[in-house]
């Protein structure tokens, strides 16, 4: 009995049984799958081999290589400041408050409270894994020592309204700068700014403060309102004016023109036949003043006489 079990297990089958086991175990640990929103580097004994998009792939076994699954390039990664989201869902649910990182001190020296998310992408990751151990908490510290900057440089009022979107792309601009110099191997593509309100303690007196320069706003918006409507009004009256006073000259000088031309033909007429020229001019006057408007009184004197004795009243009625 003892002979047969001896045949049944021989060594040749021992061997084969191992070799499958290891054929197996070798297989398991050479071949991997990358899914389609990951990277997979590879090291080779510690140091950088390759990177690999998504599918199936195959490593050395036995630790020779191991490798290193990164978020792909294509997916976001968020940093929250000033608050986290405790619990995400259909209904999310948040945490604010969280003042120790998100507390500054602004340009007019004002404290206030800046809640903001970034977003970023990895697009290195060999110098994402290798360059920086710790990762998130220097992402942190950087985006926190810019938002401070640019808090920093501006006064409360426009860090809250005009200026929101100012720091926004000045943010990106300088955690890509501080990201690139430090060779972190991702790129940050939005910077939001969240809530931006003052301390509780102090947010009445803000907002006395922001009202009381709202209806300074509104009454300086008012007044300019007024002046808009009656300064064209006065302009368009003083041209109005001048253009009437321009035309008044323009008629006295062409008036004063044709008297002068009127004097001048007179003249000429007066210097070929002085006797006749002045009778006709006397005869001309006299005939003007007696078919005069009856409505005017006139006198008619004798200029030769001391006293004022009418010759003829030429506005009595006849009888």
């Amino acid at each position: 009995m003892a002979d047969s079990k001896r045949k049944i297990i021989s060594p040749s089958l021992v061997i084969l049984i191992l070799a499958a086991l290891l054929f197996l175990l070798t297989l398991g640990s050479s071949l991997f799958v990358v899914d389609q929103a990951e990277q997979a580097v590879v090291t080779r004994f510690g140091r950088y081999e390759k990177t690999l998009g998504p599918g199936l792939h195959y490593k050395l076994p036995f630790g020779i290589d191991r490798k290193f699954i990164v978020p792909g390039n294509k997916v976001v990664q968020t940093e929250q400041f000033g608050f986290k989201t405790t619990r995400s869902g259909v209904s999310n649910q948040y945490q604010n408050n969280i003042t120790s990182e998100s507390t500054m001190l602004t340009g007019d020296l004002n404290i206030v409270n800046v809640e903001w998310i970034i977003q970023y992408r990895i697009v290195d990751p060999k110098s994402w894994l290798f360059t920086v151990k710790e990762k998130k908490q220097t992402i942190r510290d950087i985006s926190r020592s810019v938002i401070n900057t640019l808090v920093g440089d501006r006064a409360i009022l426009a860090v809250m309204s005009s200026e929101r979107s100012a720091i926004e792309t000045s943010a990106v601009d300088m955690m890509n700068a501080q990201f690139q110099q430090l060779g972190m191997g991702i790129n940050v593509f939005a910077v939001k700014l969240q809530n931006i309100v003052p301390p509780a303690g102090v947010q009445d007196a803000f907002e006395d403060v922001n009202k009381a320069i709202q209806d300074m706003n509104r009454f300086i918006n008012e007044g300019k309102e007024s002046y808009n409507a009656e300064i064209p009004k006065a302009q368009g009256e003083a041209d109005r004016q001048i253009q009437v006073a321009e035309g008044y000259a323009a008629e006295r000088v062409n008036r004063a023109k044709g008297d002068v031309a009127r004097f001048n033909s007179v003249y000429e007429e007066y210097r070929k036949a002085p006797a006749i020229t002045r009778e006709r001019l006397y005869l001309e006057t006299m005939e003007e003043i007696f078919t005069a408007d009856k409505s005017q009184k006139q006198t008619l004197i004798d200029g030769e006489l001391d006293n004022i004795l009418p010759v003829k009243n030429l506005t009595e009625q006849k009888r």
